[in-house]
């Protein structure tokens, strides 16, 4: 009896936590044809999401991107389907581990990060490792882990946001997206951002070497921001790769003349005064 009353409350705090904010603005949208065109199997997509639970993890993880989802295109356990719909596999608070169509951000901001170095058969196994989640569910009845997003900033300590993520079972389905993910690589050994030791040993007639211990940090500590700031991921922008040259860009003084009076109304409206 109290699992189901769990359950519903959870599904209902689900549901207000995953509705989208009337004020958010993209500030650059790359369409999805664009974007398809550019994204290769095992690529990060990041989200900047629009729902208040995306504020809260934008707010404890202090950047803009709050959802990652990871591209396998139509490759479904290690063949092709010709599924083109079906080219993201996320975990959703509402429909837990799922796949998912570029046109679901076609209106929200997006960064790809690509690993490098990850080869065809390491490709492979992170795509089927993902793909192998489907289904999982996000367990509503723990509802501890769904209030902690009812705060859009949360008093805590910046030393205890990160930590804020991975409250709860541990599960990745019950954390966000991006645990899901980093189990992903971390399956092949894809570093992400692994904890560095350095240590000094050696003698004195061979001299001091530094060498570095890549420790695999757990998953649930990952961030959706891990992926854009790892240094082992490349940020690919689908409007660069497309050849963007900044001459055939059309300015409006260059149809309106400059000095005309939509630029002082523009100037006024952003406070920017020459002088």
């Amino acid at each position: 009896m109290i699992k189901a009353i769990a359950k519903a409350f959870g599904q209902r705090l689900a549901q207000y936590l995953n509705q989208p904010l009337r004020k958010y603005q993209p500030f650059d949208i790359s369409d999805p044809a664009r974007l398809a065109a550019v994204l290769r199997p095992g690529d990060v997509l990041l989200v900047d999401g629009n729902t208040r639970v995306s504020t809260a993890i934008k707010y404890l993880t202090q950047s803009t991107w709050s959802h990652a989802a990871l591209f396998v295109g139509d490759f479904q356990n290690g063949e092709k389907t010709g599924d083109e719909d079906a080219v993201l596999i996320e975990a959703d608070l509402i429909k837990g581990v799922s796949t998912a169509p570029l046109s679901k951000y076609a209106l929200l901001n997006t960064r790809i990060c690509r690993p490098v170095s990850l080869g065809s058969e390491e490709c492979r196994k992170v795509c089927q490792y993902a793909m192998g989640r489907l289904g999982h569910a996000y367990d509503l009845k723990n509802v501890f882990d769904l209030a902690r997003y009812l705060l859009p900033v949360p008093p805590v300590p910046v030393y205890w946001r990160r930590r804020m993520l991975a409250l709860g079972s541990g599960d990745p389905t019950r954390a966000i997206c991006s645990t899901l993910i980093a189990q992903a690589f971390q399956s092949v050994r894809y570093p992400i951002l692994p904890q560095v030791e350095r240590s000094e040993n050696g003698t004195a007639q061979t001299g001091y070497a530094r060498r570095e211990i890549h420790h695999i940090r757990h998953y649930s500590l990952f961030a959706p921001r891990d992926f854009d700031i790892s240094p082992f991921f490349q940020v690919v922008k689908p409007t660069l790769e497309a050849g963007f040259d900044h001459h055939q860009l059309t300015w409006a003084d260059s149809i309106t003349g400059p000095g005309t009076a939509s630029d002082d109304k523009l100037i006024q409206e952003n406070g920017v005064d020459d002088a």
